[in-house]
């Protein structure tokens, strides 16, 4: 069980990496927009500093996710972005593959912090 956990937060803490990194390098091609997801795209895009903030966030994240001894900040790291997908997916977005990817995505998120809980509690007393 415990190579599972390693490969699965591995493979999370990669797809953020590679989508932070994308934030920066624009190396993956960009999807046809809807004329709504036109509208969502520019309002990001008029905040010169977002784009590269949630990148940055994104990386740190995954690479913190990773390793098990930063697993549970990363989990805590990556949760406001990881929110933010699953609410843009499934208001704006709406597609299949992009709700069954954000969907898991986010309880893998929700597993680690659960996971982790212990390393929180100094956190909350």
């Amino acid at each position: 069980m415990k190579i599972v956990k390693f490969i699965i937060c591995l493979l999370f803490g990669l797809m953020f990496i590679n989508a932070g990194l994308d934030k920066f390098l624009h190396y993956m091609p960009m999807p046809e927009f809807t004329p709504e997801q036109m509208k969502v795209f520019d309002a990001f895009n008029q905040l010169h500093w977002l784009i590269p903030l949630v990148g940055a966030v994104e990386v740190i994240g995954g690479l913190l996710f990773i390793f098990q001894k930063t697993r549970a900040l990363g989990a805590i790291v990556i949760l406001p972005v990881m929110v933010g997908i699953v609410l843009h997916v499934f208001t704006i977005d709406k597609s299949q593959m992009g709700m069954s990817i954000a969907g898991v995505l986010f309880l893998i998120n929700i597993w680690m912090i659960f996971d982790n809980k212990e390393k929180y509690k100094a956190l909350l007393t």
